[in-house]
């Protein structure tokens, strides 16, 4: 979602992640401060696709580097609504990736010992009891 204000022309211009930051503490409207209908410069499925397949050799790129280097890791995490595309999204974003350089947990809804901690608990528990 992008900022009112920020359309695909200018936002190729800004090109940076600020736009969709919120400050810690402020408060927004959903409805008011972000527009639901932004695509950037992507209107048709066919747009994205080429802009898809560089960052999915870029994600390799990484991938092989952060191996090599044995040193850091990355965590991403997908929260939506069911149906929101959490699955197709990991699913054409790992496409190019070595599948045994990662691990996908998917979770459903908390237990009562997850419910006594804040949301990101579970996935931070699940993280740390990994190999890597």
């Amino acid at each position: 979602m992008m900022k009112k204000g920020l359309n695909s022309q200018n936002w190729l211009k800004v090109m940076n992640h600020d736009a969709f930051i919120v400050p810690p503490g402020s408060k927004i409207s959903l409805k008011k401060n972000y527009d639901p209908a932004y695509k950037t410069e992507f209107h048709q499925k066919a747009d994205a696709t080429t802009k898809l397949q560089a960052d999915i050799e870029r994600l390799a790129n990484y991938q092989n580097i952060l191996y090599a280097q044995n040193t850091y890791s990355l965590l991403i995490i997908f929260q939506a609504m069911d149906a929101a595309g959490k699955d197709s999204t990991i699913k054409h974003v790992t496409s190019g990736v070595n599948p045994q350089g990662f691990q996908v947990f998917s979770f459903k809804g908390p237990s009562a010992e997850e419910l006594d901690h804040d949301y990101l608990w579970r996935t931070t528990n699940n993280y740390f009891l990994t190999d890597y």
